[in-house]
């Protein structure tokens, strides 16, 4: 059964703004259900987050300073949200989430987190929404408890996952990749495994064809035992931060081909939505769906 993390329990003012339209988070699961892709015996609320299982990833110093609201102006400018004990809460709930994803992913084949991807999100530091990254947390539980070995983390999203590069730079254990627009937000990139960044208005043609040429070629030469896809819909052409021009069809065939690609090669994976800022919200809920409708058609 596919099984998808629904956290519920918090949206921030700033949210509902025209440049962060997160009631992405509450439509979604309404339309999986009414059009009976899911039903409500699919999703769970995650538990709470255990302060170790974000040690591994996180600075101390950093992540105590999150928790109490202590973090200076300074510091909070990059993340872009003012800090709420809400707020926070939400995030670890999100962490939270994708490591329960990924506990079933390794039962169930794939799992799915609504929301996640939370990738600019560094060591000792939060930037771009990002306060905790849930995907390395997850990625780190995994390796520290023995269930993986060898880590792919594929990341589509149109932001490049700066965070998510810098934490595992040394780590040989983890691979980041990383499709992204090569003039767009984060303006200073790390260094992912490997890094392919599109011009502006890049169409399903191209971005397709070196996905298809790029991702078999990771998976056969790093041989990992668990991915993790970050399926940011942010790449479409209505999208007001993307600034790439990729179909409805174009982002549903890229994530059929990653998922597939996992499947073929009996690779457990975890998926996190990512992005998504549409001037159409439908358009937005439909591209995020289909993510979840490949899931259920491939693995079930």
């Amino acid at each position: 059964m596919l099984r998808i993390a629904h956290d519920i329990i918090y949206r921030h003012p700033l949210e509902k703004n025209h440049r962060f339209p997160m009631e992405k988070y509450d439509l979604i699961p309404l339309q999986l259900i009414k059009e009976k892709t899911c039903n409500f015996n699919n999703f769970f609320i995650p538990k709470n987050l255990n302060d170790q299982d974000v040690l591994n990833t996180h600075d101390k110093n950093y992540y105590e300073k999150l928790s109490s609201l202590s973090l200076t102006k300074k510091e909070v400018r990059p993340i872009g949200f003012p800090m709420s004990k809400e707020l926070v809460l939400r995030e670890k709930k999100i962490a939270q989430g994708t490591i329960e994803c990924s506990n079933f992913s390794l039962i169930h084949g794939i799992s799915m987190n609504i929301a996640g991807g939370t990738h600019h999100a560094f060591y000792d530091r939060g930037e771009g929404f990002c306060m905790l990254n849930d995907q390395a947390i997850a990625a780190n539980y995994l390796i520290n408890n023995g269930l993986a070995k060898k880590i792919l983390i594929i990341d589509l999203d149109v932001h490049q996952g700066n965070g998510t590069a810098s934490i595992f730079k040394d780590n040989p254990n983890v691979f980041t990749l990383s499709f992204h627009g090569h003039k767009n937000y984060p303006f200073k990139k790390e260094k992912s495994n490997l890094d392919f960044g599109f011009n502006d208005f890049t169409n399903d043609d191209f971005y397709l064809k070196k996905l298809k040429e790029i991702i078999p070629k990771v998976i056969d030469n790093f041989q990992p035992d668990f991915i993790f896809y970050l399926a940011g819909v942010d790449v479409l052409e209505n999208d007001k931060l993307g600034r790439l021009s990729l179909s409805i069809e174009g982002c549903r065939e890229r994530d059929k081909f990653v998922l597939k690609s996992c499947k073929t090669n009996n690779i457990p994976v975890q998926v996190s939505m990512g992005g998504g800022y549409s001037v159409n919200i439908e358009e937005i809920i439909e591209a995020h769906s289909n993510t979840f409708r490949l899931a259920q058609e491939i693995y079930f």
